[in-house]
């Protein structure tokens, strides 16, 4: 028989946007869902419905807040807020599209591109700076919680808080691929260490399968 786990994390990427599609830089622009994303997080709100949520809690970002609004239609949990969920303050970078940051703030652009712990937009944040703001919500999220939490976010926090959560150096994180609108990464204990957290599903959109065989240590 495999144990569920006590806790789980699902970090939940809004639906898509109008500046998603214009390939917008949005960071902290207050931008809502479009049409296709309200779609996309009713769907996706039926999946994680299935995983029995225990609490929700999203970023103060219209879009967020919508994406979370989906699922406590159907179960009924409070929504919680901590706005440290928010995207990367993208700087002087927000509203503009990639071609236009490639144009007029090229190195910059390019070293964020790969990777490298710089501030976005000049003025905005770095990786690291929006994961230990960003790790701050969930570990205040996952002290003496248990069941399936779900942390609505963004694209490019989800990155850098599972860049973290998992102990990655840093300029590994690029090789996390990114998720898509409304679809999410799955974590939970890691079962061979008795610490830290292993990644189950990412950019996923259904609910996790127990992996056969895969048993703790005596």
């Amino acid at each position: 028989m495999i144990d569920k786990p006590k806790i789980r994390v699902v970090l939940w990427r809004h639906g898509q946007t109008n500046w998603n599609v214009e390939n917008r830089y949005q960071g902290h622009s207050d931008i809502p869902l479009n049409e296709v994303g309200l779609y996309q997080v009713g769907h996706a709100a039926k999946v994680l419905a299935g995983m029995n949520p225990t609490r929700i809690i999203a970023s103060d970002l219209i879009r967020t807040q919508q994406t979370a609004q989906a699922l406590v239609d159907l179960t009924n949990i409070k929504l919680e807020i901590d706005p440290d969920l928010r995207e990367t303050n993208g700087g002087n970078w927000e509203g503009k599209t990639g071609a236009q940051n490639r144009e007029e703030d090229g190195e910059r652009f390019k070293q964020w591109m790969f990777g490298e712990d710089v501030r976005a937009g000049e003025t905005g944040e770095s990786r690291s700076a929006v994961a230990k703001r960003a790790r701050s919500a969930i570990d205040r999220g996952t002290t003496e919680s248990s069941g399936t939490i779900i942390f609505v976010t963004h694209g490019g926090t989800s990155r850098a808080l599972l860049g973290s959560i998992l102990e990655l150096p840093l300029e590994k994180w690029p090789a996390l691929g990114g998720l898509s609108n409304a679809s999410w990464s799955v974590l939970e204990p890691n079962i061979f260490t008795n610490s830290g957290w292993t990644l189950v599903e990412h950019n996923a959109g259904s609910i996790p399968e127990p992996v056969i065989g895969n048993e703790a240590p005596a």
